[in-house]
């Protein structure tokens, strides 16, 4: 798919640490500011009990799930839209990437080095978001400049765009992220505030329902912005990567959780960024394909090779549920839950498919 998600967030928050636990890399995570200078890349596999069902109906040779990019951005300051910290190279780092997760610190520990001398989540949040916007206002800023010549030639339709431009230079003005504006620019490049972003509150304790003031502000602050939050123990989740599953339910257990933190963290990115699972499943393997929300047949075979969507016939279909219930493709196709779809069907979330191409 080559969409990604990528960390950002101030220096020694947690974020390269939650990195390291996502994608099981040991990257370097030190207590001081810029420890990540280059952005770091890695898959991360999405997590899914269907898979592990459909495997135990099929028994077959390989499992093989879904997986993403997440993106370690370095950390930014305030001033990186002017240059500091490195900023501008590490605002264009994030201009690569699809969705933003921004990791926020909710802890206290004078051991860990806060680069603004305080934990002020709240302050964090605005910190990076104003970089953002004042990013994207350079930007628009400039577009406009060179596009008025263009606009003026275009007469009612150049009017149109240039408003636009205006309204949305305006809005950012007031410090609001484009993501919160409705009107759409013609030829823009992608805007840094117009990424989809969720935050992570990085907090200490293991057991969640221990209060945390900080989480609070955090949550606050992003249901007023339209966005959501997620909470982690970033060393808590590290510790967890190095064992083995009877011991990692064993500690989740005694810290409330029902599964790893690392767990929603990739499922909430997986559908920030659109992204939805079908299944092929067969004694050979079984296996999870990612696709944007939205996709057609053709365009989902073509995730298995390239031939397929010049090539496609038709889509075998069946649901994931459908297939569980009835004990796999006999007591499916038995059961008439199989069906045909042709070029025009939009491949829903965990559908099993066996794909039809010509030669």
């Amino acid at each position: 798919m080559g969409l990604s998600c990528g960390l950002v967030g101030l220096p020694n928050v947690g974020k390269s640490t939650l990195f390291n636990a996502l994608t099981r890399l040991q990257i370097e995570a030190q207590n001081y500011p810029f420890c990540t200078i280059e952005p770091n890349v890695g898959l991360v596999t999405v997590p899914d009990p269907r898979l592990s069902v459909l495997s135990r109906l099929c028994k077959p040779l390989k499992e093989i799930p879904a997986t993403f990019e997440f993106v370690d951005i370095a950390g930014l300051v305030e001033g990186a839209s002017t240059g500091a910290g490195l900023g501008n190279q590490f605002l264009h780092h994030i201009r690569e990437v699809n969705a933003i997760c921004h990791v926020v610190r909710c802890f206290e520990d004078p051991d860990v080095v806060h680069v603004c001398g305080s934990v002020s989540p709240v302050r964090d949040a605005k910190i990076i978001e104003q970089e953002l916007i004042l990013s994207d206002m350079e930007l628009l800023e400039k577009m406009i400049a060179k596009k008025s010549k263009q606009w003026k030639a275009m007469g009612e339709v150049g009017q149109q765009q240039q408003a636009a431009y205006a309204q949305v230079l305006e809005h950012l003005s007031a410090g609001n992220p484009v993501r919160t504006c409705s009107v759409e620019l013609v030829e823009c490049p992608p805007l840094l505030s117009a990424k989809p972003l969720f935050y992570v509150a990085n907090r200490k304790e293991e057991n969640f329902s221990a209060p945390n003031p900080h989480v609070t502000a955090l949550c606050d602050y992003a249901q007023a912005q339209g966005s959501t939050v997620v909470m982690v123990n970033a060393a808590f989740e590290a510790e967890l990567t190095a064992l083995d599953e009877e011991s990692i339910q064993d500690f989740l257990k005694d810290a409330g959780q029902e599964e790893p933190g690392l767990n929603r963290v990739i499922r909430h990115a997986y559908g920030l960024l659109g992204l939805e699972t079908f299944f092929t499943a067969g004694e050979k393997e079984v296996r999870a394909w990612t696709i944007k929300k939205g996709t057609y047949a053709p365009q989902a075979a073509a995730e298995i090779h390239s031939d397929f969507e010049k090539h496609f016939i038709r889509a075998e279909v069946v649901s994931y549920d459908d297939y569980a219930h009835f004990g796999g493709e006999t007591g499916a196709r038995a059961a008439g839950k199989w069906r045909l779809e042709g070029k025009t069907y939009v491949v829903q979330d965990g559908d099993v498919i066996v794909f039809r191409v010509g030669v």
